[in-house]
């Protein structure tokens, strides 16, 4: 990229912008490639989780990732800062994700997945999140089971309902943030929210009722 090699003041600077990804960011736009792994640093694992969230496999998710953050390097220079960087970064996530699922469905000749299919776990699977201890050991396998269940009802939502979901009640978007990167209008993320939410119930319903 032709970029310098930065002095120990300029390191130094740069990881001084503990909260400041707008300050990053600028200086990757003059070449300064050190402050670009310290923006790698901080939001590679909150896109990972997105990633895998949306991809549900963790080696997909991890390539994601990678292109993700390639991406970002080669597109910074058109980041005006009129969303939050990682707004900006999440989108890139978002659309890569969808990417992915397309390109598997293409290889493998797969239909999405539904609410009225059956849920494939795959054995060793990566959960990004691990349930919290427990007092009781009873209590903390009751938690993992709820987790594990919630978590295969998401599984299995088509695509578009999936990536509202996962950016709202697990990323903490906002409605209009989310708006934003799945172009679509407030209104219809609230709706299809709402819908989403309802779906997971059904599921879980579903569940307990076939226990």
């Amino acid at each position: 990229m032709g970029a310098e090699t930065n002095s120990p003041a300029t390191l130094s600077y740069v990881m001084g912008l503990a909260d400041d990804d707008a300050g990053l960011v600028s200086l990757v736009q003059k070449g300064d490639v050190d402050a670009f792994e310290v923006l790698v640093s901080r939001h590679q694992k909150r896109m990972l989780n997105v990633a895998f969230r949306l991809t549900n496999d963790y080696d997909d998710a991890c390539e994601v990732v990678q292109d993700v953050f390639v991406s970002a390097y080669k597109n910074i220079g058109s980041f005006r800062g009129e969303a939050k960087f990682t707004t900006w970064l999440t989108t890139i996530t978002v659309n890569l994700s969808k990417n992915r699922l397309k390109q598997i469905k293409s290889r493998q000749g797969r239909e999405a997945f539904s609410l009225d299919e059956p849920v494939q776990i795959e054995e060793g699977e990566i959960r990004i999140d691990p349930p919290s201890k427990e007092p009781s050991v009873l209590d903390c396998l009751e938690k993992r089971d709820t987790q594990n269940k919630v978590q295969d009802c998401i599984k299995a939502l088509e695509p578009e309902y999936r990536e509202v979901i996962v950016l709202r009640d697990m990323q903490d978007f906002s409605y209009e943030e989310i708006g934003g990167m799945l172009k679509m209008r407030e209104g219809t993320v609230k709706s299809r929210l709402f819908r989403v939410r309802e779906a997971i119930k059904d599921c879980l319903k579903k569940i307990v009722e076939e226990l």
